[in-house]
């Protein structure tokens, strides 16, 4: 979907489509135990067991280490037996663990790629196998080899951090004009083009009015990409646009894409002095609800994320395998949006919702998603 953001952009107003990221040196065939019982019941209906792969693409951050877990629960629920890879952010290291779960007899393949574009080849061999292939919150392109996608409505996610903004900054009447930067996500995640083209729906009319001003003048998503939503990426960036434009100028807004990114982006704004005296944060958005990041949105430093519950995405994601290993075809809400290049493909896209210091008690401490220790 790289090459098909803009033509998608146009219709995401009307279509509301779209409700955004270690090592891995063992097998990670773990239960979730930790992963706090969202609605734990699985699918009543009895399943006669097999093989499912589960192919998440790093561990380095906490979203894919909850997707990893609890789609392992869910499975296992199930009755079926779970190979579970995480790929270290590697495309090559990815391809070859789905190459080892075809030859041993996975029936079904659960995928969050690495890069989206990059699976043709070992897709062809799984659809040649007999297998169905399910792509995980992350978009997978250019092949007809995918049967379906379980996601998030990801311009949506886009959608809610810009208005956010607006909404902070009052951009409908306030006079500004007003700083903002952007730090957006990595070139090889499909997902990210719609984050960043979700905000800027709610955010370009304001920078082309001049109340918004971007003094970095980076504005595309090659421009703002972060490597591998890697936090390091982004706070080097962010250190680099500060000395650069902000020596005397103020900050009033970050749009970061994911909370990885805004990890790095608070990180440099604290070493350049923002956070004490005078010096307020700027508006800082984010996505996902990791640990680091709640504590944050808790002590002022951010001001929120978009929470994708990573518990209902897997929960979906494992019925639509059990309907595949069923011989039946999945739940399906969306069969019109998401074109990959090379054909539509059917999907069940879950609503994402804003977190702040005012709700998150509610959204994350009362659904169990968080106890409150672990926000200590």
């Amino acid at each position: 979907m790289k090459k098909l953001a803009a033509v998608l952009a146009a219709s995401v107003l009307c279509l509301s489509m779209f409700a955004g990221c270690g090592d891995t040196k063992e097998e990670a065939s773990t239960s979730a135990s930790d992963a706090k019982e969202a609605d734990s019941e699985s699918s009543g209906e009895k399943s006669e067991g097999g093989m499912v792969g589960v192919s998440m693409p790093t561990q380095s951050l906490q979203r894919w280490n909850q997707d990893g877990e609890n789609l392992n629960k869910f499975l296992t629920e199930m009755g079926y037996e779970v190979d579970l890879q995480y790929a270290d952010n590697e495309v090559q290291q990815q391809v070859s663990q789905i190459e080892n779960m075809i030859t041993k007899g996975a029936k079904v393949l659960i995928i969050a790629p690495v890069d989206g574009s990059a699976l043709s080849a070992v897709l062809a061999e799984a659809h040649d196998a007999g297998i169905k292939v399910i792509a995980h919150d992350r978009f997978i392109t250019e092949t007809e080899d995918v049967d379906c996608v379980g996601t998030f409505d990801n311009n949506k996610v886009g959608a809610l951090q810009g208005q956010y903004i607006a909404d902070a900054l009052d951009l409908e009447h306030a006079d500004g004009p007003f700083n903002l930067e952007i730090v957006a996500g990595s070139l090889d995640d499909d997902n990210a083009s719609y984050f960043l083209g979700g905000a800027m729906e709610i955010l370009q009319p304001y920078i082309d009015r001049g109340k918004l001003v971007v003094r970095s003048g980076q504005t595309t998503r090659e421009q703002c990409a972060t490597d591998a939503w890697q936090t390091d990426v982004a706070q080097a960036r962010m250190d680099n646009i500060l000395t650069a434009y902000y020596t005397t100028e103020k900050l009033d807004a970050v749009l970061c894409s994911n909370d990885s990114t805004a990890l790095g982006a608070e990180s440099a704004l604290k070493s350049a002095g923002y956070g004490s005296g005078d010096l307020p944060f700027p508006v800082i958005t984010g996505q996902d609800c990791d640990t680091a990041n709640v504590k944050a949105i808790i002590a002022g430093e951010q001001s929120m994320s978009v929470f994708k519950d990573t518990r209902a995405l897997a929960k979906q994601v494992a019925s639509m395998a059990q309907a595949f290993m069923n011989g039946e075809e999945p739940e399906y809400n969306d069969t019109t949006t998401y074109n990959n290049g090379a054909k539509v493909v059917p999907a069940y896209a879950l609503e994402p919702i804003v977190v702040t210091k005012d709700n998150y008690q509610e959204k994350l401490v009362d659904s169990g998603y968080y106890t409150e220790a672990e926000l200590k």
